[in-house]
Formats: C-alpha cells, structure tokens, sequence
C-alpha cells in the first residue's frame, strides 16, 4: 500500500512539470488570416512571432530546467522542494500558439511564393 501511495504521488509530480519547449505542439492557426498579406507583411510579421517566440521558447525552457532540477532534489534530498515545480501554465500554450503562427505564415508564404521558412529543430543525430 505504501508503494502504491508512493508511486501515485510520483506521477502527479511529474506530471506536473513544465515540458520543454522541443515537446510542444503547435496549436492550429488557420494560415486565412494572413491571406490578404503581401511578401513584405508576411516578412515583418516572421521577424515579430520569431522574435517573441524565441523569448517565450526562451521562458518555458527555464522553466523546464528549474522544475527538473526541484525534482531531482525533491527525490533525493528535500521533498518539500517539489512543491516548489511549476509545471506549464500560460507560456507552455503561448509556445504552442506562435508555432501554430509560423506554421500558418509558411502557409501563406508558399502560396505567395515569397521564400519564407522557419529554422526547424534539428533531430538528434544518430551516432
């Protein structure tokens, strides 16, 4: 029973902590509200999501760390420090909204031809 209790309470620790920002979906955003935008819009809105979804990716990421380091700590050290993971909240979502942006203002690029693409993550090489 002990272990029963023990391995429940590990699972809503974990669950709870803040995913990294490589691990979040894209939300869906239809590419229709960028229809009507020309090369140089679509070029200025790029540069204004790439901007404020680095800094976002930037926030989620720290968040990502400092709730993997309280776990770790929590688990091996001093368990009250897990109360102190924050899990995803707000930034997780907004990560997720401005890749759905990228994603749709590539959309609109295409369809245009103006040539814009996002810089992808690159997978883990084998080796």
């Amino acid at each position: 029973m002990k272990r029963l209790i023990s391995g429940i309470s590990l699972a809503i620790f974990v669950s709870g902590c803040a995913t990294s920002p490589d691990n979040i979906t894209a939300a869906y955003v239809s590419p229709m509200q960028y229809s009507s935008y020309s090369c140089p819009q679509l070029r200025e809105e790029a540069s204004r999501v790439s901007a404020r979804a680095a800094q976002v990716t930037g926030a989620q990421s720290s968040k990502a760390t400092g709730d993997a380091v309280a776990m770790g700590v929590g688990l091996i050290l001093f368990w009250p420090s897990l109360f102190f993971i924050k899990g995803d909240g707000t930034t997780a979502a907004e990560v997720g909204r401005l890749k759905g942006e990228m994603d749709a203002i590539e959309q609109a690029s295409v369809k245009r031809r103006c040539g814009i693409q996002f810089m992808k993550e690159k997978p883990p090489q084998e080796g």
